[in-house]
């Protein structure tokens, strides 16, 4: 039947996205969610707004999801019109690609990043270049001196989890002017440095940042871009072109109480980097070599075990850890950081694993 598709649906290598598997007790370390519930705030904020009989549920949301928006902006001491909100990150991306990174010089990213860019770019026909990362994994900001028609990357860097200096990503967006450049903050809240603070300076900063990692609401798809009004309104632009009503009701009060409890926040995100620095010890005391991280992941490599057998192994015993089969880093593993108990449930299935190996 694909001759009914349009021409670029042929053209297309669709995302894949890590696996759901259909278990009772999976141990999931794959897709990078968080390992504790939201805040009890969040759950008290969905039963209101759902009240006796879910009368609310027959209207429309908010289009703007201004009262959403409001608390952002007083969170981060800016203003509401500086943010947009839209049905996950990778929604906000999708926009921002239409919105303001199609131009006649190719957009830039690096070789190894979230596999998401590429296809978004084939998607919406948008020229790229990859700038390679160097051997360590690093992104370095003098590659990126090249004529542009904007930039883009994730800080902390996924899948290899390694963040960049605020400084350097100021010098970067100093330098590039006449172009958007895009800070990806999926995974900030673990270590790294936002780079919100620098949008009043800088017209040509978008940042982009998520309620599934940090929060643990990747079940309610909210994701923000931070940046100049003018930015902001080209967002708005295309959104309304497309889907009005990207944020549904529930999403948008679940939002809101989340960020308003920041001490639970603050705690979670405490648990899940002290979780990856001992995750990082055992798997380098098993031999791994580990990509410093600032995320809730580890980028991590065995010299002396096949990474493809290893997922499949780990697999067997419902141990599910994400591969990608792409040039520099099919011999990596991407480990989500779960509690401490699926770490070491992990760390226990590698050890099993490793004294029974045959290549």
């Amino acid at each position: 039947m694909s001759r009914y598709w349009s021409d670029i649906v042929h053209r297309l290598t669709p995302y894949v996205p890590g696996e759901q598997p259909a278990l009772a007790h999976p141990v999931k370390l794959n897709t990078n969610e968080n390992p504790y519930p939201p805040s009890p705030r969040v759950l008290a904020a969905i039963r209101q707004e759902l009240g006796d009989a879910g009368e609310s549920l027959r209207r429309y949301p908010d289009p703007t999801a201004l009262q959403l928006r409001q608390t952002v902006a007083a969170y981060h001491n800016i203003r509401a019109d500086q943010i947009f909100a839209g049905n996950g990150s990778d929604e906000v991306l999708a926009l921002t690609f239409q919105a303001l990174l199609k131009h006649d010089k190719p957009l830039l990213f690096p070789d190894i990043t979230y596999s998401f860019y590429p296809t978004y770019a084939r998607l919406f026909d948008v020229d790229y270049r990859t700038i390679p990362l160097d051997d360590t994994f690093a992104i370095n900001v003098d590659d990126y001196a090249v004529p542009n028609g904007g930039i883009l990357f994730p800080n902390p860097n996924a899948p290899t989890g390694r963040p960049l200096p605020l400084a350097d990503i100021e010098r970067l967006v100093a330098r590039n002017a006449d172009s958007v450049v895009v800070i990806d903050e999926a995974y900030v809240d673990f270590g790294a440095e936002s780079a919100i603070g620098l949008i009043d300076r800088y017209p040509n900063l978008l940042v982009v940042q998520t309620v599934s990692k940090s929060r643990s609401l990747a079940g309610m798809r909210v994701g923000f871009a931070f940046g100049n009004a003018g930015l902001i309104d080209a967002l708005n632009r295309v959104k309304d072109s497309f889907n009005s009503y990207p944020l549904d009701r529930l999403a948008q009060v679940a939002a809101r109480a989340a960020y308003e409890d920041d001490a639970w926040f603050r705690d979670t995100c405490a648990k899940v980097i002290a979780s990856r620095e001992r995750l990082a010890a055992g798997l380098s005391a098993l031999g791994f070599d580990v990509v410093p991280s600032a995320a809730n992941l580890l980028f991590a490599r065995h010299a002396a075990y096949d990474a493809a057998t290893l997922v499949a192994r780990l697999r067997e015993k419902e141990i599910f850890v994400r591969h990608f089969e792409a040039p520099r880093i099919d011999q990596h593993l991407r480990i989500s950081v779960g509690t401490d108990a699926e770490c070491d449930m992990l760390l226990d299935a590698l050890r099993e694993i490793f004294s029974s190996y045959v290549s």
